[in-house]
């Protein structure tokens, strides 16, 4: 076997923690390599396909991009930052031969940082240190070197990895340097870095074809497109081969490469073949799974691959049955949502969806809320009208028979006046607080270890308490015992008992007894939810109620009524707020809190049973 290195190529993945800017700089690099003509006009953060990555600014799928700078190809790899999506970036760095680290200049090391950067060095990969936003007016760039150098040792790096060059830029400005005190010009030196430090990708050219997949494309006229590294050998267009799988040792599949790309910028470019070390995307085989192993005909090998990483919480998604049912949404029958969710997990790995005792029920499990949140986003804009039940989390059993749940590391920086409230807090929903230290400009980082249902519904209390000036991060830490009940909400929810359209008169009279969340002129129905009661328990309340007409006038009653204009619940907020008797009502125009049963009567008895 004779191992050659292609010098004209390098893999490279950009890695970091939410926000600290990996997209812009990706943009910058593809702009500086002359992927655009001087005169095009470029959206901003252009990697980010998906409508919803745009609007939230967050990426959730990882993308591939090629960039040339003298002569050499670099394949770049954008992944997501949220710990939700941390299964994308795990199996990229498969494909890679080296990571770019971007720090923010001034948020530092975030739990994140700590995760993606853990998953590189266990593979062993080089690590550039990219310091981002030094054109912040609060950076502090030289703080930050000594936290990542501290990271490193935590994560007990090598003397070759600690070793790592430091480059500083602004993804904004389109500058990178070597030294604070250098010119800001151009990207130059973050390319030249990635030639000389990162190593080029090596494999032998002369054994049989090895390629793993380590992610899947999906598009409607060719169906599934495997993406992943050329290890060994070689692959050609119209090349018998052999899919098999490492951690599946059934599967031996016969197959014809029809088609393959390479990345050119942002483009996919036909190729007849392509070499070790060229990242390549590959259609026309239907059955393609990441983790597979596309091999020669006469050696299958399959090259070992680390499992995906499991879901922790699960919803169900049930077909719409209210009352306004099927009024606004294209696709209402279990027959769509099923074929929607099964359509789902071609692409989306982290996700599971099972069949339940009703067949118009469907149990959903991914990576967090968050995770599945953009899932049901996606859903919805696409004329999809179905209803979610509250987020539970997936318990396991050990040898002992004991119930074990998911455990999060919650990592939460808050100005220092609110760190009591969230201590308070976070201990009633079971978390146990680890570590409190003082961060710049008056803020406290608290480390807590909680269960991860209680962190269900807790973001949106969290940005009340801290006045919107909190950031918590989780990271998954693994199952462990039960640890108790957890009282999720104190208050209970008002119900409308009546079918109709509300209006002011009824609105008036029932926003003293809490806060709303509807306006006059909408539509309710029995068993709807209308508002957050003050109290504990539930108040059913009628809400399409007129003024009883009179022939008398008084002079004080026809003076107009003032409403409290209502609160408008997002989403994330609207599923935070659900609790486990009752369901969100999802269509392409409106979120419904609504009761599971919608009968009153019902209602009651079921509550006696319980």
């Amino acid at each position: 076997m004779s191992v050659q290195s292609r010098e004209d190529i390098r893999n490279i993945a950009i890695i970091a923690h939410v926000d600290h800017g990996k997209t812009t700089l990706v943009d910058e690099l593809l702009k500086q390599s002359g992927v655009f003509r001087e005169n095009q006009e470029v959206a901003e953060r252009v990697m980010d396909s998906n409508d919803i990555e745009r609007e939230r600014g967050i990426t959730i799928l990882s993308k591939n991009t090629a960039v040339y700078y003298k002569g050499t190809k670099i394949n770049i790899i954008d992944t997501p930052g949220h710990a939700d999506f941390g299964g994308e970036v795990e199996r990229v760095l498969k494909m890679v031969n080296g990571v770019v680290l971007v720090v923010d200049a001034f948020e530092g090391a975030m739990p994140q940082t700590k995760f993606v950067l853990m998953k590189a060095l266990d593979l062993d990969l080089p690590v550039i240190v990219c310091i981002n936003k030094i054109d912040r007016p609060e950076a502090r760039p030289d703080e930050v070197i000594d936290e990542v150098l501290e990271l490193f040792m935590d994560l007990d790096a090598s003397d070759e990895q600690l070793d790592c060059p430091f480059i500083y830029a602004s993804a904004k400005e389109g500058f990178a340097i070597r030294n604070l005190s250098d010119e800001h010009k151009d990207m130059t030196a973050l390319f030249e870095t990635i030639v000389d430090y990162i190593p080029a990708p090596s494999g032998d050219p002369e054994a049989p074809t090895q390629v793993l997949i380590s992610t899947i494309d999906y598009n409607e006229y060719v169906g599934r497109i495997g993406i992943g590294k050329v290890e060994n050998g070689s692959i050609k267009v119209n090349q018998d081969a052999i899919v098999v799988n490492a951690h599946d040792e059934s599967k031996n599949n016969k197959v014809r490469i029809s088609k393959l790309y390479e990345f050119d910028g942002l483009e996919k470019v036909d190729v007849d073949e392509a070499k070790i070390g060229s990242i390549v995307a590959i259609s026309g085989i239907s059955d393609i799974h990441i983790g597979d192993t596309i091999c020669a005909v006469d050696a299958p090998n399959p090259i070992p691959f680390q499992k995906i990483s499991e879901p922790t919480i699960s919803m169900n998604f049930i077909v719409n049955d209210s009352p306004l049912a099927g009024q606004e949404g294209k696709y209402v029958t279990s027959r769509h949502i099923r074929e929607r969710l099964m359509k789902e997990l071609n692409t989306d790995v982290s996700l599971r969806v099972e069949d339940t005792d009703s067949p118009d029920s469907l149990k959903v499990s991914g990576r967090g809320e968050l995770h599945l949140s953009v899932l049901i986003e996606n859903m919805r804009r696409e004329g999809f009208e179905f209803a979610v039940s509250k987020a539970e989390v997936l318990y396991h059993t050990d040898e002992k028979g004991r119930k074990l749940e998911p455990m999060e590391r919650a990592y939460v920086d808050v100005p220092d006046e609110f760190t009591g409230a969230v201590i308070e807090k976070l201990s009633q929903r079971k978390g146990e607080l680890q570590n409190m230290t003082p961060i710049t400009g008056g803020y406290t980082r608290i480390e807590f270890k909680i269960p991860a249902r209680g962190l269900i519904g807790y973001r949106g209390e969290f940005m009340t308490d801290t006045k919107g000036n909190g950031i918590i991060n989780t990271i998954f830490e693994g199952y462990e015992p039960y640890k108790g009940d957890i009282a999720y909400r104190k208050q209970g929810s008002l119900i409308a008992f009546e079918t109709g359209e509300s209006v002011t008169y009824g609105l008036f009279s029932a926003q003293e007894r809490g806060t709303l969340f509807i306006g006059p002129g909408e539509k309710v129905y029995s068993g709807m939810v209308i508002g957050q009661s003050s109290r504990a328990e539930d108040i059913e309340l009628n809400v399409c109620k007129k003024k009883h007409l009179t022939n008398t006038r008084s002079s004080s009653a026809d003076e107009a009524l003032t409403l409290v204009p209502p609160r408008i619940l997002s989403l994330e907020q609207a599923l935070d707020f659900i609790d486990v008797d009752e369901l969100l009502e999802v269509t392409p125009e409106s979120l419904r809190i609504r009761k599971r049963i919608l009968d009153p009567l019902m209602r009651k008895r079921a509550s006696i049973r319980k």
